[in-house]
């Protein structure tokens, strides 16, 4: 059995992710923004591996987040799940001066990836939406261009594409995989979302367990457990490059160059 930490495991598709989980027998640890979410996470989840604590919108707090992880041991897998969304919202500014959809949706989990003890699999939440990225990183924090909530997620989306795509390149002994697990009736989702809400957990928590030949691949972007092509420029050198280099010039963390994942 597998040991997985989920992050944004106190609701929605996160959490629906770690029932699933523990369902099949494996070891899950979870994540809360705050400590008022933790407690809802241990009473839907009591038998959790540990919670950690702390707002992903924060670097500071994402950094303390990385450090509760390790404290609580090395994980077979990570599912990048946490996320902002854009409905009925203007942008957003962290205690960083970044817009939370980007903080939280790609900043995130580049130093979670880069700062938590490597597993052997790791999962990043996508969205079709991405294919509406541009890859130019053209003010990625929107503080002059006019918000556009649903642009920015998409961006955000596009981005987090090509980080998952650039640690299947870096990273080779990992299995390094984007999932996007289709327009559901969740929190971010909304009551308009016409995808079947019971399919949406399964791709990742496949990904991160399973001995499935077509689980065990890396650098794919999944929808429903079948690989979809995923906006071209997510798979360009440079353009992964570039982002890794943005994210370590805001966090001053640098992805490792190289692991090995046992």
């Amino acid at each position: 059995m597998a040991r997985i930490f989920i992050t944004g495991s106190t609701d929605g598709l996160g959490l629906m992710a770690a029932q699933l989980l523990l369902r099949q027998g494996h070891t899950v640890a979870l994540h809360a923004r705050n400590s008022t979410r933790a407690r809802d996470a241990h009473a839907a989840l009591p038998d959790n591996a540990g919670v950690a604590v702390g707002d992903l919108s924060s670097i500071a707090q994402t950094r303390d987040v990385a450090t509760q992880v390790n404290d609580l041991g090395t994980f077979d897998a990570v599912i990048h799940n946490a996320g902002v969304g854009y409905y009925g919202r203007g942008r957003v500014e962290t205690e960083d001066g970044l817009s939370d959809v980007f903080a939280v949706n790609v900043l995130a989990p580049y130093l979670l990836t880069a700062l938590i003890t490597p597993p052997r699999r790791l999962v990043y939440l996508s969205s079709g939406m991405h294919h509406s990225g541009e890859a130019t990183l053209r003010d990625p924090q929107w503080a002059t261009r006019p918000w556009q909530g649903s642009q920015a997620y998409s961006e955000s989306k596009f981005h987090v594409t090509a980080l998952t795509l650039a640690v299947a390149r870096k990273w080779p002994e990992a299995l390094s995989n984007a999932v996007d697990p289709g327009w559901v009736p969740t929190k971010m989702g909304g009551n308009s979302a016409t995808d079947d809400l019971r399919l949406a957990p399964v791709t990742q928590a496949w990904l991160a367990v399973s001995d499935d030949a077509e689980a065990l691949v890396t650098g794919r972007y999944f929808h429903h457990r079948q690989p979809r092509p995923p906006h071209p420029a997510t798979q360009s050198p440079e353009v992964q490059d570039r982002l890794l280099a943005y994210c370590a010039d805001l966090t001053k963390v640098e992805l490792p160059t190289a692991v090995s994942a046992d």
